[in-house]
């Protein structure tokens, strides 16, 4: 084999390391915009918004909770029960991924994590108060076709709710329509459903029913509703342990 046989041969193996590296680091740049994208459209930047939780059991019975709910920037969510009676007047907030929950007539506001659930059921604190997916997660898509594109997040911390989440969003809206919940073993903890796309005005199209289920709790079902979503600013005070008991002056 000649020098100049040589010389492109070993020209043809480092273009074809670099097909074969590229497209994987483009899969991972692609698949974080197109998860910014999801977000942009499942949640405006700063918004209010009336929230319906139903929680079904095995035997037919249900639990219903509505909550007032406020969000700013990534990482700021407070919210307000109004229903049932017994739970009204109570509040949570989440900071990042630090969370409380405020009761009347109880000194302080007690620390809660982002695995239980203020409401019982199949939703935790993380899915009722949730930050944008691309603030928790690292993306990469896994598969595309025409209709939609499926995505592999991985958690970028330990503190975050799932250790992986297998999500599938729909290409026409670029609109999350399920979601694969995931521990570190590997198991399956639960799936969410995202149902019913409805136009909230001003821009904001997004799914107005987000059902799940779990192979842990057999029988139970959640479903969360959105009833309405409306832009609107707040100023960080609100966000803070001492407005909690004064969420209610939102509205």
């Amino acid at each position: 084999m000649s020098l100049n046989q040589k010389s492109l041969k070993m020209l043809g193996c480092f273009f074809l390391a670099l097909t074969i590296i590229t497209p994987g680091l483009s899969t991972a740049q692609d698949g974080n915009k197109l998860l910014k994208q999801v977000d942009e459209n499942l949640l405006p930047p700063s918004f209010e918004a009336y929230r319906k939780i139903i929680n079904e059991e095995p035997d037919g019975s249900k639990k219903e909770y509505i909550f007032y709910t406020v969000k700013k920037d990534r990482d700021k969510v407070a919210m307000l029960y109004l229903s049932p009676a017994s739970e009204k007047g109570r509040a949570t907030l989440r900071l990042g991924d630090n969370m409380w929950l405020f009761i009347p007539n109880v000194g302080k506001p007690i620390r809660i994590t982002s695995m239980q659930s203020v409401v019982g059921g199949v939703f935790n604190n993380a899915d009722i108060m949730r930050l944008d997916y691309s603030v928790e997660y690292d993306a990469t898509i896994l598969e595309t076709s025409a209709a939609e594109t499926i995505l592999d997040l991985q958690a970028k911390t330990k503190t975050v709710a799932y250790d992986k989440l297998k999500m599938w969003v729909d290409n026409k809206r670029t609109t999350v329509t399920r979601v694969e919940c995931f521990a570190a073993s590997g198991t399956l903890i639960k799936t969410l459903e995202f149902k019913q796309i409805k136009d909230f005005g001003k821009g904001v199209v997004r799914p107005a029913v987000i059902e799940t289920t779990s192979p842990l709790y057999q029988g139970f079902r959640s479903i969360m509703i959105y009833s309405r979503v409306t832009l609107r600013k707040f100023p960080d005070e609100v966000f803070t342990l001492d407005y909690l008991s004064r969420l209610g002056e939102l509205r």
